[in-house]
This record gives C-alpha cells, sequence and structure tokens, in this order.
C-alpha cells in the first residue's frame, strides 16, 4: 500500500535537528525559537506540490493495470492556459466519483493524497476568475486511463508555471 503524505515529510528530521539547534542555547529566546521551530514543521507547506500530484498521477496509471476502472469522466483534453485553473477543479471533481464509485484501498489512499495536494496548491488561485472556460458537464467524456493522460498534461502545465 502506498499513502504517500508528502507534506508531511521529514518533520521528525526537523524537529531533532531544531532541537539540536537548540540545546545549547537554552536561553529564553532559544526556548522560544525552539518551540516555534516545531510548530512550524507541523504546519502545511504552501509551495505547490505538483510534482507530488504527478507522481501520484503515475501510480495511480500503474494501479489501474490490475484495477478494473471502466468509468468514463468529463475530460478537458484541449485546455486553454487561461483556463488551467476551472479545468484543474473539473479534474478534481471528476476523481471524486473515482473514490465514490471504487473501494481500493490503494486506489482511494493515492486518489485522497492527489485531492489534498491539488487544493492546497489551488489555495492560493482561489479568487481567480477565468472567463470563457467550458464547465465540467459541457466537456467530453473519456475513459479513465485518457483522463488520467489529460490530468497529467495540466499537472505538467502547472509545474512548468511555478
Amino acid at each position: 500500500m502506498k499513502i504517500l503524505k508528502p507534506y508531511m515529510r521529514n518533520t521528525s528530521i526537523s524537529c531533532y535537528l531544531c532541537f539540536l539547534l537548540n540545546s545549547h542555547f537554552l536561553t529564553e529566546a532559544g526556548i522560544h525559537v525552539f518551540i516555534l521551530g516545531c510548530v512550524s514543521v507541523g504546519l502545511p507547506k504552501t509551495e505547490a506540490n505538483w510534482r507530488d500530484v504527478l507522481s501520484d498521477l503515475e501510480y495511480i496509471e500503474s494501479l489501474i493495470k490490475s484495477v478494473h476502472i471502466d468509468a468514463t469522466l468529463y475530460t478537458d483534453s484541449d485546455f486553454h492556459p487561461s483556463c488551467k485553473v476551472t479545468a484543474m477543479n473539473c479534474f478534481l471533481l471528476e476523481l471524486r466519483v473515482i473514490l465514490h464509485e471504487y473501494s481500493n484501498v490503494d486506489l482511494n489512499g493515492t486518489i485522497e493524497n492527489v485531492m489534498l495536494l491539488a487544493n492546497s496548491s489551488l489555495s492560493s488561485n482561489k479568487n481567480i476568475t477565468e472567463y470563457g472556460c467550458k464547465e465540467c458537464e459541457e466537456l467530453e467524456e473519456k475513459s479513465f486511463k485518457e483522463f488520467l493522460q489529460s490530468f497529467k498534461s495540466i499537472v505538467q502545465m502547472f509545474i512548468n508555471t511555478s
């Protein structure tokens, strides 16, 4: 089972490093730095996690070789760069369909991770309004395999612009 939580990586290492650095500075200021350092380790990262999303999508691709998914999903295969946030939101909505229709632990755990990472990366774009973009229901329905290929393409677009 591969359920990655990249936003939680190296938490214990950071705490130990913080403790070691501050063990020599056991003054009041050193203790404050130690506490703030430990607290900051637990906060979610704010930088884009698109490479982790891409990695998870590639893992899902390998999973579907053994998990038969016959769903057709609304897929934006020719999205315009000015509609990338709208298109990404459609991809994430369609992933929820797979979560509800299939009960494979590895698949669902990875999909949940993709959704968490992508939504946290999109959080800075929440107030962006994109005009002239297709609604999810206006998109063509395609196989899950084609859906993943288009999803990977849009993630690559986010990677290239970040």
